[in-house]
């Protein structure tokens, strides 16, 4: 409780005020310009209840590369790392083009109900995919079996520029955001021929957090990577964006972190109307749901270096197959992680999976 009162403290004194100019936006940062030893996102993990069900739901959507499935049990490192005794699960991770993406069946979660999370929030909303316009990801997903939320039926230009947005639920009711990308756009994210011509036509883009209070978690996350938010909006009576989050009269903050030169960012939701209610609680690592990962080139020097701002870890450090990894929460109680890979030239690494690095 000391640490956690000492963070706040800390992040208080940043007077993070609601206005670009006190925030002090720079519309060319990214993880690059980091002291820290963060590399960028290297998964986004989602724990569900009926493994088969979900992984077969998004290996038909995404088409991405299922590189391991296995169970875990009676693992002392495994028990470690998630703060149980005698943890048991099944995971699969599958690879797209630019992270990993790990869906786990826990035990522990057999009896946990399910409940399908609002655009609103609170905690971590969806991940989103990316695809081109002319091969667009939307259709693959509704084909497989995803329930749209969006209106209509079909992604949404949202103002002309590009990019389509939709909506939608798996089997589980976890929500995913669908974007499709034109030429102009998909240019500036990196994707071009020699990309395409590798057969990768999707991709993940974000970790998606709503909050009671966008300044404060926007402000602990800015001291966690050591880097300013490149832009941010509020948007209020926009009918487009009404049919995309089917919500009449939103009135939203938002910000954004690029995690990279390109597409992947963490962006941040402030719902004004409706509100983004305070979650009370805390979060289980192994709950049902959205968790990330940022990687680390050094992850005993960011342990410490978070821990003395503040953050409570489940753990230290600890080895488990290809990663070094230790978890805690964010000020709203997201669970998160940080991960180092064990081989320093792993092809599991953002070294070798981000967009942007692909030659």
């Amino acid at each position: 409780m000391q640490n956690f009162t000492k963070l706040l403290s800390l992040i208080a004194s940043l007077s993070f005020c609601w206005q670009a100019d006190a925030i002090e936006v720079n519309k060319a940062a990214n993880i690059r310009d980091t002291t820290t030893s963060i590399i960028g996102v290297n998964h986004i993990a989602l724990s569900v209840k009926n493994l088969d069900e979900v992984l077969a739901f998004y290996r038909e959507a995404t088409d991405f590369e299922l590189i391991r499935r296995e169970k875990v049990s009676k693992n002392k490192d495994a028990d470690t790392l998630f703060g149980h005794t005698d943890i048991a699960y099944e995971v699969a991770v599958l690879k797209a083009p630019n992270m990993l993406f790990e869906l786990t069946e826990f035990k522990n979660n057999k009896d946990a109900p399910i409940n399908r999370m609002p655009a609103q929030g609170p905690g971590m909303t969806h991940t989103c995919f990316q695809s081109p316009s002319e091969d667009p990801g939307w259709d693959k997903f509704i084909k497989a079996g995803a329930e749209p939320l969006s209106r209509g039926g079909q992604p949404i230009d949202l103002g002309g520029y590009g990019v389509t947005y939709g909506y939608a639920y798996d089997p589980e009711g976890n929500m995913m955001e669908l974007e499709q990308l034109d030429g102009t756009v998909l240019s500036r994210t990196g994707y071009d021929k020699t990309w395409k011509d590798l057969g990768e036509v999707m991709w993940m883009s974000q970790v998606a957090l709503a909050t009671h209070d966008i300044e404060r978690l926007m402000a602990f996350y800015q001291k966690v990577l050591e880097i300013q938010p490149y832009r941010v909006a509020e948007v209020a009576d926009n009918l487009k964006l009404d049919e995309i989050a089917d919500i009449d009269d939103m009135h939203i903050l938002g910000g954004w972190f690029r995690l990279n030169e390109t597409s992947k960012v963490m962006e941040f939701w402030q719902y004004i109307s409706p509100k983004t209610q305070q979650f009370n609680g805390e979060r289980d690592v192994t709950a049902l749901g959205y968790s990330f990962s940022l990687e680390v080139s050094d992850i005993q020097k960011e342990y410490q270096r978070l821990s003395s701002l503040g953050l409570e870890f489940v753990s230290e450090p600890v080895k488990l197959g290809d990663f070094w990894q230790a978890y805690t929460r964010d000020l709203d109680g997201n669970v998160f992680s940080l991960r180092q890979t064990v081989d320093v030239d792993s092809k599991y690494s953002v070294r070798k999976m981000d967009i942007s690095k692909l030659e």
